[in-house]
């Protein structure tokens, strides 16, 4: 694995600007959920194999925080990523000032073994819903 050329890829595509577009995030989130959903069967199974979880157990610690996670930023990224007013000082007059929040670039994000797909795909929502663009990296002792 090139590490370099997946990030300076990683990087091409955040420069042309697609991720900065809200309805974009949107529906990255929207396909990553459908797939989560889609493969619930397939993710328990992997969970009991490799850590000995119960579907329940699986569903409660990782693919139902994951699931709600994704709902939660689709339901309020448009609020995240939009202009908010702050007010001006006196010096200043007659500005207007606000806050807009804007993306990082590429961000890394690696996970350990114990929560191995709750505590991957969490920032990975994070980073989506912020318009970044992201590497992962999973512990190298999962299972």
């Amino acid at each position: 694995m090139d590490f370099e050329r997946i990030v300076s890829t990683q990087r091409e595509y955040f420069l042309t600007d697609a991720t900065r577009d809200v309805a974009f995030r949107k529906a990255a989130l929207r396909k990553l959920y459908d797939a989560i959903v889609q493969k619930e069967a397939s993710i328990f199974e992997a969970l009991k194999k490799d850590l000995n979880k119960c579907d329940f157990e699986a569903y409660m610690s990782e693919v139902g925080i994951v699931r709600e996670e994704c709902r939660h930023a689709i339901r309020h990224i448009g609020g995240w990523a939009s202009r908010k007013r702050v007010s001006s000082p006196l010096s200043q007059f007659p500005c207007r000032s606000f806050i807009l929040t804007e993306p990082y670039g590429v961000t890394l994000i690696m996970s350990p073994w114990n929560y191995p797909f709750q505590l991957t795909l969490c920032p990975l929502i994070g980073a989506i819903a912020a318009g970044n663009c992201a590497v992962i990296k999973p512990s190298a002792y999962s299972p």
